[in-house]
């Protein structure tokens, strides 16, 4: 893939999507939203495990959006500009693959959300998470204010949200908002190597049937329960459901195709 603000290598059938824009500490300028956009619209075309998604250097994962292209911006601009956010990060948390995040230095506002929107992430000691939008005036606008409770509560969302403070790596790892801390990037990087190689033996159909239903947990007016029964059933109708089960009886690795 040929992009301006993304680096794009894939090993092993696990993706790298590394935003590029170091001297800016990774921001999310609306340039590089549409490449993220565009990336993950792609990667559902190629043959992938999964995807780690990180920032380049090691000042930031994202430090957030590019405040500079806010300004002038009237109520309908502005609605839009979160709208397309909103969009671009529903997308990432539907993907039937595990995404997983590896953060290293500042991962505040949209760089926050971003991070949140994947399944997993995987965080380093010097790594920072924040939502400061306050301090301008503003909110959060990519969903921020929504699955930062999801992951840490309402009381402790609103005290960052209200506050503008950051978090360490440690306090988010006891929050529960990051799944693991490393000991640095290349550590994290490995670490989320191994666990889209862990889930990669496991059927794909269920893998991506499992990331539908727990979504299904926090969208409005969806009952999650009515999606997991529907999800079981559909899961029947694979060839993979046959070799699971034949494998479990025959005492051997199963020998999935997503089919």
């Amino acid at each position: 893939m040929d992009f301006k603000n993304l680096l794009w290598s894939v090993e092993d059938g696990i993706l790298l999507l590394t935003i590029n824009r170091p001297d800016k500490l990774n921001a999310l300028n609306g340039e590089t939203i549409l490449e993220i956009k565009a990336a993950f619209e792609q990667a559902k075309n190629e043959q992938l495990k999964g995807i780690i998604l990180t920032g380049a250097g090691e000042k930031a994962f994202v430090a957030g959006a590019d405040i500079a292209e806010f300004q002038g911006l009237n109520e309908t601009q502005a609605m839009a500009l979160a709208q397309r956010g909103h969009d671009i990060f529903f997308a990432i948390e539907q993907m039937p693959i595990p995404v997983i995040a590896v953060v290293s230095g500042f991962a505040l506002g949209g760089g926050c959300e971003l991070s949140m929107a994947c399944h997993l992430r995987i965080a380093t000691p010097q790594t920072k998470f924040g939502q400061p939008e306050v301090n301008l005036g503003i909110i959060a606008g990519y969903g921020g204010t929504q699955r930062l409770v999801q992951y840490i509560g309402k009381a402790k969302a609103l005290e960052l949200h209200l506050t503008a403070d950051m978090i360490d790596a440690q306090t988010a790892l006891n929050l529960g908002l990051v799944n693991y801390v490393e000991a640095d990037k290349n550590a994290a990087i490995e670490k989320a190597k191994s666990i889209i190689n862990k889930i990669a033996t496991k059927g794909p159909i269920a893998i991506a049937k499992v990331i539908e239903c727990v979504n299904a947990y926090y969208k409005d007016g969806v009952d999650g329960f009515a999606t997991e029964v529907n999800a079981f059933g559909d899961i029947f109708k694979s060839e993979d459901v046959k070799e699971g089960v034949q494998a479990f009886l025959e005492k051997r690795k199963p020998n999935f195709k997503g089919v």
